[in-house]
């Protein structure tokens, strides 16, 4: 009995080490169609009586506006270029900022390359194994798509508003235009409010929202970013 046990488990170890290789490297010259997350979210409203369902629309890194992903570095991982999918400086910065600050709300260390692993692949449950199968795929995207690659996704498939995801859908619902047209301003706020997109809007930004947004406008200038393919 214990063998039959140990054959699955070993099997389905080596299964999803090597589905996850095949589809990281799938999704390396791919749009990712849907992920669990979207899935989630919209059995979720189904459930609730409140069917949102998934607006988005893949666009290239070259269809993207520059001003986005210097905004969405500045506000979310600011070492993004420099570090190898997870930045240990922010994770001992933030540890010794939650030791000092017990009881009030936690500093996280989420770099741009590991919400895109988490978005991409896992659904968005809070536990340990959850968090080590992330660091996993962190590395491996780092590995086998590398930082260009690892922007293009993330920005067609974070979540920018209720049912809307991706720079495009979140372009034309907010500012009635194309990704690759944002100006500066208009990418700050897309940026500003990525920690909670479902309580606040870049359309219609509160006080709060137009000063982060002020903030990371600030952070965008001498930002580098991958160049795009035609430059």
């Amino acid at each position: 009995m214990l063998k039959k046990i140990f054959k699955i488990v070993l099997w389905s170890i080596v299964i999803f080490f090597a589905g996850s290789v095949v589809l990281v490297a799938l999704y390396s010259f791919i749009p990712v169609p849907v992920t669990p997350h979207m899935l989630l979210r919209t059995a979720g409203g189904i459930f609730d009586g409140k069917f949102v369902g998934i607006d988005k629309d893949w666009v290239s890194y070259e269809e993207v506006s520059p001003h986005l992903f210097r905004a969405v570095i500045a506000a979310e991982d600011g070492r993004f270029m420099r570090h190898n999918g997870i930045d240990w400086k922010a994770v001992d910065a933030a540890k010794r900022y939650n030791e000092r600050q017990k009881g009030k709300k936690k500093r996280g260390a989420s770099t741009i390359t590991m919400q895109t692993a988490k978005n991409a692949f896992l659904p968005h449950w809070r536990n340990y194994i959850r968090k080590g199968i992330e660091v996993y795929y962190t590395y491996l995207i780092e590995a086998v798509w590398g930082k260009k690659r690892i922007l293009e996704v993330y920005v067609n498939i974070v979540e920018w508003g209720e049912g809307l995801y991706g720079a495009e859908a979140a372009a034309q619902k907010h500012f009635g235009k194309s990704a690759k047209d944002l100006t500066s301003r208009e990418a700050a706020l897309l940026a500003a409010v990525l920690p909670n997109p479902i309580r606040w809007t870049a359309g219609k930004p509160t006080p709060y929202i137009q000063k982060r947004a002020s903030w990371v406008q600030g952070r965008m200038r001498g930002i580098a970013i991958p160049k795009k393919d035609k430059e």
